[in-house]
């Protein structure tokens, strides 16, 4: 098995991520020669690291030895990027989210088709181990039908780094981890969506959103809130999901917390308890005969890596677990969000 030779284009953050540790995992079907970025230190940190550092972006892309381009870059430059990626013969990634909108991505899949090269977007959380054990609820009916889930990914350091406080270079929490938790959860739910209502927030001022809430409703009955916040200070849980059986909550990415199920055992009806300065039956715990605390399930990953993926569609004409329509959907999705914010 001979590695695809990998360029990546854009060494901050995600580039060096891919490069030295995404990459490194997957060492048996991706290899990475070299690395352009239009910042001269991230040149120098690239070369420290190990790689060619391509003295310009044509040189990248007329480097016959690689077979595909990483575009790990501001969004407002992945579709010119892309598609000069193609038009060279190059297979490409792109991180996330791939376009500004809608019609960008029908260019550049537009481009692939006619350039017949493979093009794939690294939505990587599908791979997250905490939307696994989700996934597997969700489908092994573990609590019973899911009938509300709800994400959250909640911080209290504001928008991070420079561009992304920017609307022209396609900032915000909308298109930062809301393109992730969208696409999540439309992976995960295989039913029409019904409904939509999204809040932003403009909280610190900036011109794009600082966070948002999301209520969806799909036409198999399953209710969803997707939130994010960047002035929280106190999380809220990382998952909470209902079940006409039990709930389950996952604190964190660590995958602390429980699973609560109904043991169907008959017991006495719950006793009264002192609520502030009245009393409740309704709000009464359960008694202990009635439920059960489960750890949260052990979960392997149902699919292979995201590169051993993209090598089985390059080279062997596999399916790609990340679809273009799927991607696609979930973009048509947040620009109309972004769109109706806007107004």
């Amino acid at each position: 098995m001979k590695p695809l030779q990998f360029a990546i284009i854009g060494y901050g953050g995600m580039g060096s991520y891919h490069a030295k540790t995404i990459m490194q995992k997957s060492s048996e079907v991706v290899a990475v020669k070299g690395v352009y970025d239009i910042k001269s230190e991230r040149q120098d940190v690239a070369q420290a690291d190990g790689f060619l550092a391509y003295e310009s972006l044509p040189e990248l892309l007329e480097d016959e030895t690689t077979d595909a381009i990483l575009i790990a870059t501001p969004n407002d430059s992945h579709k010119e990027l892309a598609i000069a990626a193609l038009k060279a013969g190059k297979h490409v990634v792109c991180e996330k989210p791939v376009a500004m909108n809608t019609a960008e991505l029908d260019e550049i899949l537009a481009e692939a088709k006619k350039c017949e090269r493979t093009f794939m977007v690294h939505q990587n959380r599908r791979w997250d181990p905490d939307f696994l054990m989700i996934r597997q609820m969700y489908q092994e009916k573990t609590l019973g039908d899911l009938f509300q889930i709800e994400s959250r990914v909640q911080g209290a350091n504001g928008i991070p780094g420079d561009w992304r406080h920017l609307q022209k270079h396609g900032g915000g929490m909308l298109l930062d981890w809301g393109v992730h938790l969208f696409d999540q959860l439309l992976f995960l739910i295989d039913s029409p969506l019904q409904t939509i209502q999204t809040d932003l927030s403009y909280i610190l001022g900036d011109e794009v959103d600082d966070g948002f809430h999301s209520y969806l409703t799909f036409e198999n009955g399953v209710k969803v809130i997707i939130e994010v916040g960047t002035t929280n200070y106190i999380p809220l849980p990382r998952w909470y999901v209902k079940g006409m059986e039990g709930t389950a909550l996952i604190s964190d990415w660590d995958l602390n917390g429980k699973m609560v199920k109904a043991t169907h055992e008959k017991t006495a009806a719950p006793k009264p308890i002192q609520a502030g300065v009245g009393l409740t039956k309704t709000m009464a715990p359960p008694r202990e005969d009635a439920t059960e605390v489960l750890s949260l399930p052990a979960v392997e990953t149902p699919y292979p890596s995201f590169y051993a993926n993209f090598y089985d569609v390059v080279v062997n004409g596999g399916e790609p677990i990340v679809k273009n329509s799927e991607v696609r959907r979930v973009l048509a999705l947040l620009e109309t969000i972004l769109a109706k914010g806007n107004n």
